[in-house]
């Protein structure tokens, strides 16, 4: 829930996110799917507070978490609610963008969420105090780093590698993604794409989504127990 790419190319959507978490927390359950009030979610569960950082829906819908909003802050030493259970509220709602602005996020940790939804591209933020909603063009290609975790400096160094790896291409596939999610400043454990702090905050897994026409396919692989589970949807 710390870097959160999106693409379009060749008429497809690829959403892709790498997951920075202390080494210390209980492992994260497999993806599956899940029965919410208003629909089923396909999301890997957070076997601590029982939320996400990445959900979909059989109506090619995705949200994306990343902690922090445009500036690092303050934490406090309490929070009510995790921001993964705040996600899958939003996300299991008839109309998210509804749920987002009437939500109660008062003693909610700042967040920031990458909203796909109906075809549509979002990012929404919650800085502690106030909202921020942004539209944004579904044919682009963004990408986004936590603030709690990475300096404004590393967050632009971030942006023009992607810039980088993206403007010279045409087209963009599922794979080139994953590779850049997995392969890019290999070396940095501090700030590369994959982490390595001291054995104590790494990169635990890397997740992504393609969406193309009436069809998505799901991969999520695990980097500490080096396994991959894969799954494809047709959208109803």
């Amino acid at each position: 829930m710390c870097t959160v790419s999106y693409v379009f190319s060749n008429q497809s959507v690829i959403i892709t996110s790498n997951r920075d978490e202390k080494i210390a927390r209980p492992k994260a359950l497999v993806p599956k799917t899940y029965m919410g009030e208003h629909k089923k979610m396909f999301f890997p569960k957070d076997s601590k507070a029982g939320g996400t950082w990445y959900v979909l829906d059989d109506k090619g819908n995705i949200m994306v978490l990343l902690n922090g909003a445009a500036e690092k802050h303050i934490r406090k030493e309490n929070y009510r609610k995790s921001r993964g259970l705040i996600l899958l509220e939003i996300f299991d709602s008839c109309d998210c963008l509804d749920k987002w602005f009437t939500i109660d996020l008062t003693d909610i940790e700042p967040f920031t969420l990458v909203v796909f939804i109906n075809k549509q591209l979002y990012q929404l933020r919650w800085d502690g105090t106030l909202r921020d909603t942004q539209k944004l063009d579904n044919q682009g290609r963004f990408i986004w780093s936590s603030s709690t975790l990475y300096s404004a400096d590393i967050r632009m160094e971030r942006e023009l590698l992607f810039k980088a790896f993206t403007q010279n291409k045409s087209e963009i596939s599922a794979e080139d993604m994953a590779h850049f999610h997995e392969y890019t400043n290999d070396d940095d454990k501090e700030n590369g794409l994959i982490i390595n702090r001291n054995n104590i905050l790494i990169t635990q897994s890397i997740t992504q989504t393609i969406i193309n026409q009436n069809k998505m396919i799901f991969t999520h692989k695990d980097l500490v127990a080096n396994q991959t589970y894969e799954n494809t949807f047709l959208i109803l």
